[in-house]
């Protein structure tokens, strides 16, 4: 047979045990021991009963699926692969699956569950939509052969005609939580108004499906208030404390949702009433509100308010001539001033004492320097009472003085 190497070894013997179909898919009862939760969200855990024990690992991939949180010392269901861990040469059982295993362990994964559901805030209040008062049509997420549908049929059939719209629904066993919500969805697509989800009564085992995450999250999802009416009285599920009501039973889900005829008539009559009243009092305002418009409307008494009017404009417009007048006159006696002291630096002033200034009639440039103009150039003279129009004969520079 040859000499193998450990690798060899360890590599043959998980060829062996990963190909035989029996060991391909198997469930294991077990006591959860030595566990341990990675970082990297992989679990390594000890499967064992009283008499031997076995390795287990749950990879990330697994463990984002299940529906509960595994705790040592906790009695589980694993349903998975048998496996060698080459490295250490371990056989191991490489987990797809995990489910709790008894009526105890069933409450600890219910109670975890609610827990992590109520801290994201799925069964606070301010989430829950008002169930209508008046339904025209209902929606029923159930069994079609289950007592459920027959007792919401028969308490409709009594309290007042309505529509009902059945949502065949299986509601125990390996596919319930699927169908449940699929249910949910499909009633979501209707015109119904309101969503009764339910079942009647059993075991916890039976219940199991509306206590699934899937099943909560589809309630909490549903656009259409959803009243949840699961087993008993005494029974909870997560589903109740996700639905925007709770019945304690089918036949009380069908008392708080469907209305009785009786009631119906009664508040037909309070708003006949109500109507009645609130139009005989809208009349006796209109009428006296009608009364006090003819009476302002005469002739004699609409010329009086104009009169009236017309005294007031009066009235205003003098209080409005009186208020500005001395406004103007301040105004006026600050551009006199303001008047005044240009004219005091004006150049016009200047000429009207005998000066002159010359202009260059083709440019309309003030001649400042003997620079500014040569022969033969047409100049204009302003003097008091007029200008003078020259030609420049000749420019001559100012003699200059000598020092000394």
């Amino acid at each position: 047979m040859g000499i193998y190497t450990v690798s060899e070894l360890n590599s043959y013997i998980k060829h062996l045990l990963t190909t035989d179909p029996h060991l391909g898919q198997i469930w294991v009862r077990g006591e959860i021991s030595n566990l341990t939760k990675h970082s990297s969200g992989h679990y390594y855990f000890t499967l064992k009963d009283k008499k031997s024990q076995l390795s287990c690992v749950s990879f990330r991939s697994t463990n984002r699926g299940l529906k509960f949180e595994p705790e040592s010392s906790m009695k589980v269901l694993i349903f998975g692969a048998i496996d060698v861990y080459t490295v250490r040469g371990q056989y191991q059982m490489r987990v797809l699956d995990i489910r709790p295993d008894g009526i105890g362990e069933l409450y600890k994964a219910f109670e975890q569950l609610k827990k992590r559901l109520e801290e994201e805030g799925l069964f606070d209040g301010s989430h829950k939509k008002p169930v209508p008062k008046y339904p025209k049509k209902i929606g029923v997420a159930t069994s079609p052969t289950g007592a459920a549908i027959h007792d919401i049929l028969n308490v409709a059939e009594r309290r007042c005609p309505v529509d009902i719209l059945l949502a065949p629904t299986v509601v125990q066993g390996e596919g319930a939580a699927p169908s449940i919500v699929r249910s949910i969805e499909l009633l979501n697509r209707t015109d119904v108004d309101v969503i009764i989800v339910g079942r009647g009564g059993g075991s916890l085992e039976d219940l199991w499906p509306f206590n699934e995450e899937m099943v909560a999250r589809s309630i909490f999802d549903s656009t259409i208030p959803v009243v949840s009416a699961v087993g008993h009285e005494t029974d909870y599920t997560i589903a109740d404390f996700t639905a925007d009501m709770r019945a304690p039973t089918p036949s009380a889900a069908a008392e708080l949702v469907v209305p009785n005829r009786l009631e119906i008539r009664r508040h037909i009559e309070s708003l006949s009433l109500q109507m009645k009243n609130s139009m005989v009092h809208r009349m006796s305002e209109k009428e006296t509100h009608l009364d006090h418009l003819r009476a302002h409307i005469e002739p004699e008494r609409l010329n009086a308010i104009l009169r009236q009017n017309h005294q007031r404009i009066d009235e205003i417009t003098a209080r409005m001539v009186r208020g500005i007048k001395p406004i103007l006159h301040s105004k006026e006696s600050k551009l006199k001033i303001c008047a005044g002291r240009l004219h005091a630096v004006s150049p016009l002033k200047t000429i009207e004492r005998g000066y002159s200034i010359a202009v260059k009639l083709e440019t309309g440039e003030v001649v400042r320097s003997i620079a500014d103009v040569k022969k033969n150039d047409d100049i204009g003279i302003t003097v008091r009472d007029g200008t003078i129009e020259c030609i420049v004969d000749n420019v001559k520079e100012k003699e200059k003085l000598n020092a000394g």
